[in-house]
């Protein structure tokens, strides 16, 4: 399925990667150390491991070259502090922060767990479950949603979960791996942004000051269109059989072939034929699941001080979500380990197997998450977000009813080049809260949903996100498979979302705006749905 790219593309491709080559020669020339710093020259590093990932088609490469042009410009070009800067401000330095090394372990024990289950046969146990109750592609992909709606505490854990959890199902009723990615990533940031009980909610209230957090929180949830259209979209999607895009290429594959990659690299192809316990059962699936789901929501809320006598909402606003998640996980993994050694469904020799498969399931991912963290270290380093913010704080004042649009807009771009939206949070939602807090109560709700809103969606197409990342693991789907084909997903999200936010900034209504975008969905999809069947695209 995958076509030769035409002699144009290539040369299109060339002049492209020649281009940033120029770039980055001409602030070699131009400038030093000292003049990149808050400049636009501090976005170039994520623009080029951005661009050539989606060249390449190669991420690790990809975000080295990034990694590498950020300590360039720092350094001023010198060796020896192009080095310096790259290894020990960047990749040293990353993984020797607590909170990135928190969620690399958690990763790496959701990677355990994954492997305990598939070899007790609990997800296979599952699988046929499910099968039997879940008869269509349709029912396959509702259910998706709906488990990843309910694991609203946090991304990294929706991703990881939702995957393991339904991956067997969708794959029975030939879904793709691009498809369960896009699903698994659309359910995890989204929910989780208009959830007032999540790590996200507890993020987002720490950057207001002055304020009562989870309170304005509240209140930015009708707003956050970018969240809410997209769980429309999903929704609307799954259940007129419509897709389009590369996504369409890689569901007609997996339909009429069965082949849930399309392209030839398939990472996680391998784990499929590991050996599994004819004793697994539906329980070996479930109990585990829920235990996880249980001992991470106390992890969290005892890391925020819950049993020191805080209430459960204000425990979670102060919830250190990378500690409380190891120590859920780990908690999680011995119950399992407990329960198949008792039931024995495994012999503890096998259990014992089942650690370094889980690790190197994970390597992919870790690997990603590492550059993708050393490239936040360079952009932050170079002064980027003091660059956005001062444009931000700037030009905010005089565009008043136009400001929602316009924030949203910025927190994309911002989002989708470091990769983070939690950054993009703390540097314009206070700025919003300092520009309207006293004059326009209204607006400043609006423009920080927006801002919200931004951020998750430039979160949600950036092949350097954290989240991206995770939903491909989560998947088990090639990377770049996974960017390509959501990208369109989101672009048409987004572009409703900001037709929707220039509404809201002149209504001021929720009640007005919401309704509008989702009938401009709806439209949309409906236009597309004709569209590839004129193409001869049309899933029965």
């Amino acid at each position: 399925m995958n076509k030769k790219p035409s002699k144009a593309k290539k040369i299109c491709q060339i002049i492209i990667i020649l281009a940033m080559i120029v770039l980055l020669v001409v602030a070699a020339i131009t400038t030093t150390a000292d003049t990149v710093q808050k400049t636009a020259w501090a976005l170039l590093p994520p623009l080029i491991a951005i661009v050539l990932a989606l060249i390449t088609k190669e991420v690790y490469s990809s975000l080295f070259f990034g990694v590498l042009a950020g300590g360039l410009l720092f350094s001023g070009f010198t060796f020896q502090g192009t080095l310096n800067h790259v290894f020990s401000d960047g990749i040293i330095s990353v993984l020797s922060d607590s909170y990135n090394v928190g969620i690399l372990v958690f990763l790496v024990i959701l990677g355990m767990l994954v492997a305990l289950m598939n070899r007790a046969g609990g997800s296979a146990a599952f699988g046929e479950w499910a099968g039997k109750h879940i008869k269509t592609r349709v029912g396959a992909q509702l259910a998706t949603i709906l488990l990843g709606c309910l694991i609203f505490i946090d991304d990294y854990f929706n991703c990881l979960t939702v995957g393991s959890v339904m991956r067997p199902v969708t794959d029975k009723h030939h879904v793709s791996r691009a498809k369960l990615a896009y699903l698994i990533d659309a359910t995890a940031a989204p929910v989780c942004i208009i959830a007032p009980i999540s790590s996200w909610a507890a993020a987002v209230s720490g950057f207001v000051q002055g304020q009562n957090g989870i309170s304005l929180f509240v209140q930015t949830i009708p707003y956050n269109y970018y969240a809410l259209l997209t769980i429309a979209m999903m929704i609307t999607l799954a259940v007129t059989k419509t897709d389009y895009g590369p996504m369409a290429i890689h569901e007609k594959n997996a339909i009429e072939n069965n082949d849930l990659f399309t392209t030839p690299d398939r990472p996680y192809a391998d784990a499929e034929s590991q050996k599994v316990s004819p004793k697994g059962t539906v329980f070996d699936l479930i109990i585990p699941v829920v235990a996880l789901v249980i001992c991470c929501v106390i992890g969290m809320i005892y890391t925020g001080g819950f049993f020191s006598g805080k209430s459960f909402v204000e425990a979670f606003a102060d919830s250190d979500a990378s500690v409380g998640l190891v120590l859920g996980s780990f908690v999680g993994l011995v119950i399992t380990l407990i329960l198949y050694l008792v039931r024995r469904v495994l012999s503890f020799q096998e259990c014992m197997e089942c650690i370094p498969e889980g690790f190197k399931a994970m390597i992919s991912p870790i690997l990603i998450l590492t550059f993708a963290w050393s490239l936040k270290a360079m952009t932050d380093s170079l002064g980027a977000k003091e660059f956005v913010a001062a444009i931000v704080k700037h030009s905010a004042a005089g565009f008043m009813n136009w400001l929602p649009c316009i924030i949203f807009l910025i927190a994309v771009f911002l989002s989708f080049a470091t990769g983070t939206s939690w950054g993009t949070f703390g540097i314009l939602i206070p700025i919003v809260v300092n520009v309207f807090q006293n004059s326009d109560y209204r607006m400043m709700i609006i423009a920080m949903s927006a801002c919200m809103a931004g951020a998750v969606c430039g979160d949600h197409c950036s092949p350097i996100s954290d989240t991206t990342i995770m939903s491909s693991a989560g998947a088990q789907s090639n990377h770049l498979n996974h960017v390509m084909t959501q990208l369109p997903y989101a672009m048409t999200c987004a572009a409703i979302s900001f037709v929707t936010y220039i509404i809201a900034g002149f209504t001021k209504s929720a009640w007005i705006s919401l309704p509008c975008g989702i009938v401009m969905l709806i439209c949309v999809i409906l236009f597309l749905k004709y569209r590839e069947k004129k193409m001869g695209f049309v899933e029965k």
